[in-house]
């Protein structure tokens, strides 16, 4: 079953439930991956839209769901938040979970062994090498400061 399928079914699933955030959220995705469909089958490199686009842009919408959470706690706004939170929630169900700030120092300076690192010239290439390998499942802000703060020492 694709990733939009699943997207798919869910919704179905919320609209029998009558929940009013997930609803709005699934049709936000399924938005999103029609204009995906539709950037794809126009230009130049026309091709399907695969799950990796899909999980591209759940990403994507994640990150403006984490920058809003942000911006309701200074503010605060708990409602707001929690409906941010909510739909946070539900856009990172579809994708693999993301490993934690401890699992990340531990691959970042696994990387930065493998690859004999020793200043920050070499970052590019540990994140070339964090990208190949961890591409779904790390936040690569939090591994890019982390790189900095090894190859800084």
């Amino acid at each position: 079953m694709s990733l939009k399928d699943k997207i798919n079914s869910s919704y179905q699933n919320s609209l029998k439930n009558k929940d009013k955030i997930e609803i709005s959220t699934y049709r936000l995705i399924l938005s999103g991956i029609k204009d995906l469909d539709i950037a794809n089958r126009s230009g130049p490199n026309k091709k399907e839209t695969d799950d990796a686009d899909i999980k591209k842009l759940l990403k994507k919408m994640i990150k403006q769901r984490i920058e809003s959470i942000e911006i309701y706690k200074k503010n605060n706004r708990s409602d707001l938040q929690e409906i941010e939170q909510k739909e946070q929630n539900i856009l990172s169900s579809f994708l693999p979970k993301q490993l934690s700030e401890e699992e990340t120092k531990k691959i970042c300076s696994d990387i930065i062994n493998s690859l004999g690192a020793k200043s920050i010239k070499d970052m590019g290439k540990a994140m070339g090498e964090l990208k190949k390998k961890y591409s779904d499942n790390l936040d690569f802000a939090k591994a890019g400061t982390i790189l900095k703060e090894l190859l800084n020492k």
